[in-house]
């Protein structure tokens, strides 16, 4: 399934080279929720990509880009231990794995993403490129004589 599910902030219109990556959002969260949470900043060097992870460690947590996508991605189990007798009677923690995918801009130089997790916090920088501007050529005209 995919879904368009970007909150837009009203105050801050968004560009759409911006907006462009969060075209490809898939959804494989409960109830309609986006797991994980990200946030998307943009200042004029870079994208800042920041993902909720409570529970995940650094090395449960795949992020890669391929054919200008970025992916963020788990396959974390549950585990159902009920050693020494203890036997669940509510089991609400778990753990699920969880695929998040953005089309990213064509200005973010993928070579250069840099990434840091703390605290069950992901956070992502996509610098951005100097675009080639277009160049102008002057044509001289002559006359057909």
């Amino acid at each position: 399934m995919k879904y368009n599910l970007m909150n837009r902030n009203q105050n801050y219109p968004v560009n759409g080279d911006f907006e462009s990556l969060f075209n490809d959002m898939f959804n494989w969260g409960f109830g309609g929720y986006n797991v994980p949470a990200v946030d998307v900043e943009e200042n004029d060097k870079d994208y800042v990509v920041t993902a909720e992870l409570p529970g995940y460690k650094e090395d449960e947590v795949q992020v890669n880009v391929e054919k200008h996508v970025l992916h963020l991605s788990s396959q974390k189990s549950e585990k159902h231990d009920e050693k020494d007798g203890k036997k669940y009677l509510i089991k609400e923690r778990c753990y699920q794995s969880f695929e998040r995918s953005f089309s990213l801009p064509e200005d973010v130089d993928e070579a250069n993403i840099q990434g840091s997790f703390k605290d069950g916090v992901l956070t992502l920088t996509l610098p951005k490129k100097e675009l080639a501007q277009p160049k102008k050529i002057q044509i001289k005209i002559g006359s057909n004589k």
